[in-house]
């Protein structure tokens, strides 16, 4: 699949003028909470209608309301048609024959959507079992077409596999699948590419145009990420506040934007950080020749092959200096920055800071494990939730030979809450109460409590909205500033790796590939991996009037 094809411009044909799914007037409310205020839109047979804003804007509530899946308390006004049909008034037996069958939706976490104890095979086959559109046999065989077609064929990826033996791409993939198993007139899309680095969500956004294209099917696209919209859509809708705002054409909307929200939403997705300058100072982290082999499958009758995740790997981080890395999925990225933080022993090479090795008698030295920190990319996942955030934000000091304690521990805490925009009194709250922004302050003030040298952002910024994600990175940036903080930042997202970093590393299959100033590797790439990284990565348009044409680089 080409890469470059995700790179042209929507398409140039019209719509048909009868609409597929039509929301009239659409309002709903659970409980006393206004969810969704007069919602309209129309999406026709082979059109692409991109829903975009920030988290709780009622995106995924407008989907959930076609797809006829809201809670039990949700109370509808107005008119939501599928061809004619009012969905608000259909029965839930009649819903259920419509979904998957007519419509299908691909959801945003494929890991949460699959079953962990099914075959993937099994999982595309159910669709059309359920829908008793095939016997057992027939439809275990469309099950395999459907996962050819989305680019899983049975010699590469089995059916008999399991979710967790595939990468994040192809479990997107088994998802879409299931999705269009039974060639639905609309597909609803809810974030399907959050998570994947560049090349992988390029290929699953051309998978996506091309049943567009190919079979004159309806997309739904949700999404957070404007430089998706701008090279995929045909229309868009800006919802806020659960409103759509502004909605038109693709192109005329983002040169007009004539919405402050949308303009806000434009101007973050092109955001750099306000970095101060490199100091040059003495490298602090050395990473000489490192290699991490993992046994492979066991095969009759031939001998075991190791996979190695990271092949004679040499780095050197500087203290103060920013440096990114950046590389596909199963490049090897997590398996080095494990290594660093001393949670993978590697079977070549050698990594110390500041002269002090990592590895001390093939353990890791626990010195060293607390002088160096990590932020992690989910932060719900690594807080405990029993836990207030004054206990989960001070659990680094474990690590220390003599923590602070009463007072002194108090103090130490608001200190760290209140450097990252936090006030004190949020420790005594527990992590469900924050948004995901917060979240991600909270776990910045957790690595930073008990002043690392060292802290390790681990595709820290993926899965936020484009205003909190700016927020963050400042936050970084102003960290960097005011703490002195040498980071090494590990990120899919191109754009963001440009803006707060110094330097930049490429990692393909184990290695890196290229490496240098960061501007002049995005803006003059050497290597043909690090080019084709960035032609697959989407670029906003420049804004109408010009603007600020550093933040809006055509290239990330």
């Amino acid at each position: 699949m080409s890469l470059s094809s995700v790179r042209t411009s929507p398409r140039d044909t019209q719509p048909a003028t009868r609409p597929l799914l039509h929301v009239d007037g659409l309002s709903m409310r659970i409980h006393d909470r206004q969810i969704l205020r007069d919602v309209s839109l129309t999406i026709a047979p082979g059109e692409i209608v991109a829903l975009t804003g920030e988290s709780g804007s009622g995106k995924s509530m407008t989907a959930f309301a076609a797809m006829g899946l809201l809670p039990f308390a949700a109370e509808t006004t107005g008119a939501l048609r599928f061809d004619g049909t009012d969905l608000l008034s259909l029965s839930e037996e009649r819903l259920c024959a419509l979904r998957g069958r007519d419509i299908g939706m691909v959801f945003q976490e494929p890991m949460t959507a699959l079953n962990p104890v099914q075959r993937i095979g099994d999982q595309v086959a159910e669709t059309i079992l359920i829908h008793k559109a095939a016997p057992r046999a027939e439809a275990r065989r469309r099950a395999a077409e459907a996962l050819v077609r989305v680019g899983l064929p049975p010699d590469r990826v089995p059916p008999t596999r399991y979710p967790h033996e595939l990468s994040g791409g192809q479990r997107q993939r088994v998802v879409i699948a299931m999705a269009i198993a039974l060639r639905p007139r609309l597909l609803i899309a809810d974030e399907p590419t959050t998570a994947l680095d560049v090349t992988t969500q390029a290929q699953i956004l051309e998978l996506l145009r091309g049943f567009v294209r190919d079979e004159g099917m309806g997309l739904m696209m949700i999404t957070h990420d404007l430089a998706v919209v701008s090279e995929m859509a045909d229309r868009i809708a800006v919802m806020k506040d659960g409103e759509i705002v502004e909605q038109g054409e693709t192109a005329t909307l983002l040169r007009t934007m004539r919405h402050p929200y949308t303009r806000q939403l434009f101007e973050a997705s092109r955001h750099r950080a306000d970095l101060p300058p490199a100091r040059a100072e003495a490298p602090l982290l050395s990473v000489d020749g490192v290699t991490r082999r993992y046994p492979g499958p066991r095969r009759l009758f031939r001998p075991r092959e190791d996979h190695v995740a990271v092949n004679g790997v040499s780095l050197e981080i500087r203290r103060g200096e920013r440096v990114g890395l950046v590389g596909e999925s199963g490049c090897g990225k997590s398996t080095l920055s494990r290594a660093i933080l001393g949670l993978e022993p590697v079977q070549g090479g050698s990594i110390s800071l500041d002269g002090r090795a990592v590895f001390s008698h093939g353990r890791p030295d626990p010195e060293v494990r607390r002088r160096v920190q990590v932020v992690f990319q989910d932060p719900y996942g690594s807080f405990n939730p029993r836990h207030r955030v004054g206990r989960l934000v001070s659990e680094p000091f474990h690590l220390l030979p003599d923590p602070p304690k009463g007072a002194a521990r108090d103090a130490a805490i608001a200190e760290a809450l209140t450097a990252v925009g936090l006030r004190p009194e949020h420790a005594e709250s527990y992590i469900h109460a924050f948004s995901g922004g917060q979240r991600q302050r909270i776990a910045i003030a957790r690595a930073l409590i008990i002043r690392p040298e060292l802290v390790i952002f681990d595709e820290a910024v993926s899965a936020l909205d484009v205003r909190v994600r700016a927020q963050i990175l400042d936050l970084i940036a102003g960290l960097s500033r005011s703490h002195g903080l040498t980071y090494l930042f590990i990120s899919h997202d191109l754009s963001v790796v440009r803006g707060i970093t110094d330097r930049v590393l490429v990692m393909r299959a184990g290695e890196i590939v290229e490496q240098g100033l960061t501007d002049a590797v995005f803006d003059n790439p050497q290597h043909w991996y690090t080019k084709s990284l960035i032609a697959a990565a989407p670029s906003l348009p420049q804004p109408s009037g010009g603007g600020d044409t550093d933040a809006g680089h055509p290239v990330p």
